[in-house]
């Protein structure tokens, strides 16, 4: 079952919006046949003209945030580069992870397009990428999916001091707990098995809540969106939803 985008706060200078998985944020020519435009989606159903102040990778979803004017964007990404501003991710990896972590390992960017591809990683300059992370549940299955006959998961929180691309997904691979449903840089035989055992295929990554302070006001501003569809089915059958909310 499809889930369509949901505006969860809006005033005259900014849009809040819940973003389904498989949805991209803007036009961009990495998937250019794609056709679910959130941007496009929530610029219709508001009659606004929206700017995009951060971003949400394509299998990812979760709360985002839109501005009603360029200044206002400017100010609310300022905002998320530095400390007045929380992001917070909650996510299912594989094996049962620490439980809490500091990644803090640069990154080079991701090459997207044949012509960053052809230059050697080394010659990518690495970009500081720091990733809290803290265990909130665990759960041990009776399935041999690798070479042990139990197969271990973890459901985790995630904050981002920085916002590279594919940061979490990256972090996550780094320490040897990939996130399942990432096809890039997660296992294909978890990946498959949570597919094939739970009916769940989507990555397991959903920016839960947002902090941030109003552009003019400088009011706090919190808004949260609790995952759906198949990410709060799987959440249901591990008996994770309470602690999905801690």
């Amino acid at each position: 079952m499809s889930i369509d985008p949901e505006i969860i706060f809006e005033d005259e200078y900014l849009l809040a919006a819940y973003k389904p998985e498989g949805w991209l944020v803007h036009r961009s020519e990495i998937d250019r046949h794609e056709i679910r435009i959130l941007l496009q989606y929530l610029r219709d159903l508001s009659g606004q003209h929206l700017f995009p102040v951060h971003r949400l990778d394509k299998p990812t979803s979760g709360v985002i945030v839109f501005a009603k004017s360029s200044e206002a964007a400017a100010q609310l990404q300022q905002q998320l580069k530095g400390e007045h501003s929380q992001k917070k991710y909650i996510a299912v990896c594989r094996g049962y992870c620490p439980e809490r972590e500091v990644i803090d390992y640069p990154l080079p960017p991701v090459a997207d397009f044949k012509h960053q591809r052809k230059r050697s990683k080394s010659d990518l300059p690495r970009q500081e990428a720091v990733t809290l992370l803290r265990r909130l549940a665990t759960v041990e299955l009776p399935y041999e999916v690798d070479r042990y006959p139990n197969s271990r998961y973890s459901l985790v929180e995630i904050h981002l001091k920085t916002g590279r691309r594919h940061q979490i997904r990256r972090h996550l691979k780094h320490i040897h707990h990939p996130l399942i449903g990432c096809p890039k840089y997660g296992k294909s035989s978890h990946n498959r098995f949570f597919l094939h055992q739970f009916g769940c295929g989507r990555l397991l990554l959903h920016s839960v809540r947002l902090e941030l302070k109003h552009p003019v006001s400088s009011a706090p501003l919190v808004f949260q969106a609790e995952p759906r569809g198949e990410f709060k089915k799987l959440l249901e059958t591990f008996d994770w939803v309470e602690a999905s909310r801690a």
